[in-house]
């Protein structure tokens, strides 16, 4: 292929099919982990088994702090393919496969074949946004509608739209504003319409308010999303001031949540996560700031969309590195177009460096042992340092070839390279981070205790709450002296509990037969004080007892 041409019809066919098997092929390998897999696998497990779909419940504790929309679709996954890894994982994997097929619709129809083909490139090898692809949190089906929202924005003003295509695009807008909601509340309307406002105080273009389709885009709106939250909100009077109050404006100006980082955290994770494009996107961000010709400014858009969304975490008490998710997708449609007009030996200098992080990286993974502690000990990150070699192996290679194409001025080829070395250097390491689910994860000592297990028996989470346990048990436990994140849960039901040890030693010595969960240091201490307890099983951060 010659300097940006575009792949054969079969070999684009090709390169789809081998993206869908890497993406939803590795989606059962790993065992679930702490904490977000194991809360977001038990949620809807306990919808399945309850038939209550509209009231969300943790380890059977009211949990508002996420709308329901990702638990409805892992509930049906659930009900119709089984409980597994993968269908715990699927949705994640769908929104986050959707959105690379959205870039490549959306570059295509905005800037032409090889600008769509780019930014899908971009998008499913960017680090983050492919991680974040295979495991089980809420960010990326969230992304994805907010992205859905973008698309839809700039295809519905482009210039050269009809007024039908405004209409039907801004109506797949207003829906996918709703879908963002029930995804993971507020920010799903708050930030886009946030970026509408600077766009059009910045570009002075207030025209684009006309052409909002206010009124049937608000009632497909909140058609979509208004019922669950007025069902939930009457079921359950307490839910509204916890959800809209506590979850988003608290959430934003506290750091009630520990996850208080300083304001730059988020630079190291998009340089990061940005990855093999992490110098591509400086002159790509840079060609935004420029003018284009028309009325309407896509890709101005796309700039104001991801400066002020990173802003905006950036200024909150609360981060998570995959809070900036919602930014790749601009991000992506901006390098993609960018790459369709940079020479081959420009490109060759911006690739550089991702060969050397790759090189870097095989040299340092027998390094990964220096992390080693009591909770995760040496011979876990001595067999993850294994995978970590093999992904700098294929990383240095695959950036090796991208380099050779790029130097014989073949771009398309050289960067298929890049962007596939990335994607699977990234899922191999992913793939290896299951070495050490001995200690991320209760799957294995589920397997010691399941025989163990009676019907109707009591068990309890002595001072912890090992967020995987429930969803491997297939059940709930009983919390002793523990609330954190299920403190206003608890609250509302305070029965359901055991408040602290004394309690706990009290039910514990009259049970006939009961189990309990605990840290080894808590373990000790009731020993010490003698409660009798029968350990059957162990790891590195849990015992697991029963009565005598």
């Amino acid at each position: 292929m010659s300097t940006h041409s575009l792949p054969t019809k079969p070999l684009l066919l090709f390169l789809l099919a081998a993206l869908f098997l890497v993406w939803f092929g590795t989606l059962d390998y790993r065992n679930l982990v702490r904490p977000d897999e194991g809360r977001y696998a038990e949620i809807p497990r306990e919808m399945v088994a309850t038939g209550d779909w509209l009231t969300p419940r943790l380890n059977g504790i009211k949990y508002f702090e996420k709308p329901a929309l990702q638990y409805w679709a892992t509930a049906t996954a659930y009900t119709l393919f089984g409980e597994h890894h993968w269908t715990a994982r699927l949705w994640s994997a769908l929104t986050g496969f959707a959105g690379v097929i959205l870039a490549w619709l959306a570059g295509r129809r905005l800037w032409g074949e090889q600008a769509g083909l780019y930014a899908a490139l971009v998008l499913a090898s960017s680090l983050l946004w492919a991680l974040i692809g295979h495991i089980n949190t809420l960010d990326m089906g969230v992304s994805f509608f907010m992205f859905l929202g973008l698309a839809g924005f700039l295809l519905a003003h482009r210039d050269g739209a009809s007024a039908t295509e405004n209409r039907r695009w801004m109506l797949v807008v207003w829906a996918a504003l709703a879908l963002s909601i029930l995804s993971k509340g507020l920010i799903g309307l708050v930030l886009p319409g946030a970026v509408l406002v600077l766009y059009t105080l910045i570009q002075r273009d207030f025209a684009l308010w006309k052409r909002l389709h206010f009124l049937p885009g608000l009632a497909l709106f909140f058609a979509i999303s208004a019922p669950w939250f007025v069902a939930v909100s009457q079921a359950n009077p307490e839910f509204f001031h916890f959800f809209f109050i506590h979850e988003h404006f608290e959430r934003f100006l506290t750091k009630g949540h520990n996850r208080y980082q300083p304001w730059y955290a988020f630079f190291p994770i998009l340089a990061l996560g940005i990855l093999p494009w992490i110098v591509a996107i400086f002159p790509a961000l840079g060609q935004a700031l420029r003018a284009e010709a028309g009325r309407f400014q896509p890709k101005r858009f796309l700039l104001i969309w991801a400066v002020f969304i990173f802003a905006f975490f950036s200024m909150s008490s609360s981060k998570l590195p995959s809070y900036i998710l919602p930014i790749f997708p601009a991000l992506a449609l901006l390098i993609g177009e960018y790459l369709t007009r940079t020479a081959p030996r420009r490109l060759f200098w911006q690739a550089l460096p991702v060969a050397v992080f790759a090189g870097l990286g095989l040299i340092f993974s027998p390094y990964a042992v220096m992390f080693a502690n009591d909770e995760v000990p040496l011979p876990l990150y001595q067999a993850y340092s294994v995978w970590l070699a093999v992904a700098g192996v294929v990383g240095f290679v695959g950036t090796g070839l991208a380099l050779y194409w790029l130097r014989q001025e073949r771009t398309t080829p050289g960067l298929l390279a890049l962007g596939i070395a990335t994607l699977l250097a990234g899922q191999i390491a992913l793939l290896g981070h299951d070495t050490l689910s001995p200690a991320s994860s209760a799957a294995h000592l589920a397997e010691k205790v399941k025989p163990y297990l009676k019907p109707g028996v009591p068990f309890y989470s002595v001072g912890t709450y090992e967020q995987t346990f429930p969803y491997y048990l297939k059940r709930t436990l009983t919390l002793v002296n523990y609330q954190d994140e299920l403190a206003f849960g608890i609250q509302q039901e305070p029965g359901i509990w055991l408040p602290d040890y004394a309690a706990f030693e009290a039910v514990w010595r009259k049970a006939p037969y009961a189990l309990a969960a605990m840290a080894p240091e808590t373990y000790a201490e009731l020993k010490t004080k003698g409660l009798p307890m029968n350990e059957i099983a162990r790891d590195t951060r849990r015992v697991v007892v029963t009565t005598p």
